[in-house]
């Protein structure tokens, strides 16, 4: 008997359970919108699980993924996280925290939570795509093209239209889980 699951959850176990438990639920709690944000901005030109396995030395790096303090870091914090081997060394990825945990801050007090921000693209409705088992989803979408122009316009970076859309699948705006797949919502 075959496995069900979306071929790329079978990668690991570690994948597998993120995959069960998370990936494509809708989210719309403010602290892991911004967690996945940061962190699918960290996979810019990497493997998902590269990133899924440092993702609690980022959680002890970055303060709980807490915006507040990330957004107050200043050159010593930021010196210490390029010194530390738990988590992905881009010199840039790691100045984008900040900058993102600022954007972030501001979004979050302009529609009063940054779920309020991402749902209303798809007016609090997921977008459930019915990919089959052998087809890939596609890299980027017109909606991810939108969302990824608006956030850098409100100062985020490292989020374009790919990291975007992975960030949508990530957080359940969008569900590309394959049909049959048994974490599929519709």
């Amino acid at each position: 008997m075959t496995d069900p699951r979306c071929p790329w959850a079978l990668s690991s176990a570690a994948m597998g359970a993120y995959h069960d438990t998370e990936w494509g639920r809708p989210s719309r709690d403010d602290q892991h919108l911004f967690e996945m944000l940061l962190l699918e901005g960290a996979q810019a030109g990497l493997s998902w699980a590269t990133v899924l396995n440092k993702r609690e030395n980022y959680r002890r790096a970055l303060d709980g993924f807490d915006p507040a303090v990330i957004a107050s870091y200043g050159q010593s914090k930021l010196d210490e996280l390029v010194a530390d081997d738990g988590i992905i060394r881009n010199r840039l990825k790691i100045a984008s925290t900040v900058t993102n945990a600022r954007a972030f801050l501001q979004v979050r007090a302009a529609f009063g939570s940054f779920g309020t921000y991402l749902w209303d693209w798809v007016k609090g409705t997921p977008i459930v795509n019915h990919p089959a088992p052998g087809d890939g989803p596609p890299g980027s979408t017109e909606l991810s093209d939108r969302i990824g122009k608006d956030l850098k316009r409100r100062g985020f970076t490292f989020v374009g239209t790919t990291i975007v859309y992975a960030y949508l699948q990530a957080v359940g705006v969008v569900d590309d889980h394959v049909d049959g797949c048994p974490a599929k919502s519709g």
